[in-house]
């Protein structure tokens, strides 16, 4: 088993503490690699090879992992991430089992939306908080484009059904790609707007598996938010950023041949801007991937074994230990935005998105 990262100070603070005063209280737990979309900006058309069974935690290492984080490290909210969870046949009754143990945690879940439908109302009963849904475009041939699968009818029922399930706020997940998917960006916001959905735009983030992406072709807040000017007036959301990854906008419409805004603010949206406006001064997140290990951050190139410190028969306290150290190295920021337009000097993971979980 590779070794742990260096021990913290016997003065650190508790909890998920790194050296720069922050504490990780949003815990990110990817469930599996496995996808059943092809997305360009995450993997390659023929897919990765998925991680055997058994390098998978259990339902009830899963359990475990989440009961120490929350009971003993300061673990205020989990999110459940893949690849897509919804391809693990056990996931309503993972969700049933972290509940009944913590009947008070937000409990959310990041899926493309292939096969929700189905699965919304158990995900609900089970104690499943609320769900955040990838949506790119609302053409099925940009769709099919973008993620190399026909199944946009699929996610469009399965955003509907979540909402009627009560998983709400239902939240919208968008990346734009230049010259694919940008310009449907105003009517993307409309169709959510309309709809009481909360849409979010994310920045294309070097997570790929094809190692393409490049500065100079990402779509960057700025441009999102001028590309939304066209129809609608952005200013800040009063509330509270309070940590979030995304940066919220109250939405009104833009009044005809103005620069004015025009009526009732018609609803929020998000902008998650990783690369060009980062926000790593105030990141509450801890990271599980799917073989148990440790990322203290999206784009670390360190990880740590938490998973066969585990299977090894550690003790509750020997493995919060362990997860505290590996927080306590955590980089004081990412550094992308500070390279070139190529980013040149970018060392990017090895891990695509899928493999990291969201």
């Amino acid at each position: 088993m590779p070794p742990g990262p260096a021990a913290r100070p016997a003065d650190a603070p508790a909890g998920l503490a790194d050296r720069y005063g922050r504490r990780a209280t949003d815990m990110r737990l990817s469930l599996t690699d496995k996808c059943n979309l092809r997305c360009t900006y995450c993997m390659p058309a023929e897919g990765l090879e998925w991680l055997a069974k058994q390098a998978v935690m259990s339902a009830e290492e899963i359990v475990r992992i989440v009961r120490i984080g929350v009971d003993r490290l300061g673990v205020r909210e989990l999110r459940l991430t893949g690849g897509e969870p919804l391809v693990r046949h056990d996931l309503v009754e993972i969700i049933a089992a972290l509940r009944s143990n913590h009947p008070d945690l937000p409990i959310s879940m990041t899926t493309n939306g292939v096969g929700l439908a189905k699965k919304a109302a158990a995900l609900k009963a089970a104690g499943l908080t609320r769900i955040n849904v990838s949506l790119d475009s609302l053409h099925e041939e940009t769709f099919t484009k973008l993620t190399r699968r026909p199944f946009l009818d699929q996610v469009l029922a399965g955003v509907d059904a979540a909402w009627a399930a009560g998983l709400g706020p239902v939240k919208l997940n968008a990346v734009l790609m230049r010259g694919i998917n940008d310009a449907e960006s105003p009517s993307l916001l409309a169709w959510a707007l309309d709809r009481g959905y909360e849409l979010r735009f994310i920045e294309q983030m070097p997570l790929d598996a094809d190692h393409g992406w490049t500065r100079r072709n990402m779509i960057t807040a700025a441009e999102i938010r001028s590309l939304l000017s066209v129809d609608y007036v952005l200013s800040p959301d009063p509330r509270a950023r309070d940590g979030a990854p995304a940066e919220r906008f109250e939405v009104r419409r833009r009044a005809a041949g103005s620069a004015e805004a025009q009526g009732p603010v018609l609803g929020t949206v998000g902008i998650i801007a990783s690369v060009t406006e980062p926000f790593c001064s105030d990141c509450r997140r801890t990271r599980i991937t799917a073989e148990g290990k440790i990322m203290s951050c999206l784009f670390s190139r360190e990880e740590y074994d938490l998973l066969g410190l585990l299977r090894e028969g550690a003790s509750d306290d020997a493995l919060a230990e362990r997860w505290q150290d590996a927080m306590w190295v955590k980089p004081k920021a990412h550094g992308m935005d500070h390279v070139g337009l190529d980013a040149p000097d970018f060392v990017q993971p090895d891990r695509s998105m899928s493999a990291i979980g969201g």
